[in-house]
């Protein structure tokens, strides 16, 4: 089976953006959709962290003139702070389309359900990277993908950043992995993935009984199955937190004034939740 077979992209004819920052994967997505006859548009996206960083998008510039795509470059600026890798994710998808394919492969899935082992996740976590819909290369190794590049000639940029110890992910694809793999004598990545897959469909499930369950009624929170229930009350205080998940303490912490333990608690900073006459309500202070 060649690398396009284990790739899942949209109906031939389809008009995608991708992600494309010149190095294997990416240059990778752009030559395999092409060659599933997408009309793609190659979207680079400078964040001006690197020396010659503008000579990047040369490389992109080619290589969709090359395979018939369409290109454009944006800059952006990255604020200051820590965690700068957070802070570049941010940059980048500010300015890219909401539906931009990019070229995640089976090794950041394996590496990303890692992670958040280590951050703490629960099943959720599990799932690996989010909006598998938008990642068409996740049935392929990262190995293919560079095999590609070799193949049809192409000179991805290199990211020395890639082998910074300094970034937790580089401490997990050049250590954590290889070592996983030397204990089990087997490749971790298939099973990671495997897990990401089983972790999907069983969330997709219990996310389809949770939204049966009204997360302000305080009776129907309390009677409910405490995993649906906390999943309900999760749901529901997502839109209230501007996206972001709560965790798992603020979560039991609503669920304590659903079940009566108390008539009002917070959530985060700001926000809290209280019980009047049987329903649960946000509250911002």
């Amino acid at each position: 089976m060649t690398p396009i077979d284990r790739c899942r992209f949209p109906a031939a004819g389809s008009t995608v953006s991708l992600a494309v920052s010149g190095g294997p994967d990416s240059l990778a997505l752009l030559v395999l959709a092409t060659h599933a006859s997408l009309v793609a548009t190659a979207i680079h996206v400078d964040h001006g962290l690197r020396t010659g960083s503008s000579d990047e998008a040369d490389v992109v510039r080619d290589a969709a003139a090359r395979y018939g795509a369409a290109f454009r470059s944006v800059r952006v600026e990255v604020g200051h702070g820590p965690n700068l890798e957070a802070r570049a994710r941010a940059a980048r998808r500010a300015v890219l389309p909401r539906d931009a394919l990019t070229g995640h492969t089976a090794d950041d899935q394996a590496e990303t359900v890692l992670l958040n082992l280590m951050r703490g996740s629960g099943l959720d976590g599990l799932r690996g990277i989010g909006s598998p819909h938008l990642r068409p290369l996740l049935g392929i190794r990262r190995r293919d993908t560079q095999g590609l590049c070799q193949a049809e000639g192409l000179s991805p940029v290199v990211d020395a950043s890639n082998d910074d110890p300094a970034f937790t992910r580089n401490r997990v694809r050049h250590e954590l992995i290889p070592f996983l793999g030397d204990i089990g004598r087997r490749d971790p990545v298939p099973l990671l993935c495997r897990l990401a897959g089983q972790a999907t469909e069983d969330t997709a499930l219990l996310d389809e009984l949770a939204a049966a369950i009204d997360a302000t009624d305080a009776a129907a929170i309390s009677a409910a199955p405490v995993p649906l229930a906390r999943r309900a009350i999760r749901a529901w205080l997502r839109p209230q937190l501007e996206g972001y998940p709560p965790d798992a303490a603020a979560v039991d912490r609503v669920l304590a004034v659903a079940r009566g333990d108390a008539v009002a608690n917070d959530v985060v900073a700001g926000v809290s939740v209280k019980r009047t006459s049987g329903r649960l309500r946000i509250v911002r202070t």
